[in-house]
């Protein structure tokens, strides 16, 4: 089945490292929801925007890509039969509801890489 990458964009990720279970309840029941239907195989949240470092020609910076406006707060892959349905599961994800947005794309090549 093919695969789809989840990109989360919005004001600022969720996932502060002492992030409460409260603050963190809407994003877990959609990542529950998209396990139980064997959707979903690998997320990764992001930490907020403050801990994130950037290099570009003139060095490494402090904060994130984008200076301004919504950054990547996560992302995840799906296993969806097309894009519409990518889209639909995805469509439920939660920085939706807090005026951020997904980005659905397909999967070219990758996985999981073996670590020594």
């Amino acid at each position: 089945m093919p695969e789809f990458a989840v990109l989360i964009y919005a004001n600022d990720s969720l996932h502060a490292p002492n992030a409460t279970k409260e603050e963190l309840k809407e994003c877990d029941e959609h990542f529950d929801s998209l396990v139980a239907t064997g959707r979903m195989h690998i997320a990764y949240a992001l930490t907020p925007r403050d801990q994130a470092r950037t290099i570009r020609t003139a060095g490494p910076a402090d904060g994130p890509y984008g200076a301004g406006g919504d950054v990547v707060a996560g992302f995840y892959i799906l296993n969806a039969t097309d894009i519409d349905e990518a889209l639909d599961l995805a469509r439920k994800d939660p920085s939706i509801l807090t005026g951020g947005g997904v980005e659905v794309r397909p999967v070219h090549s990758g996985g999981v890489v073996a670590r020594t």
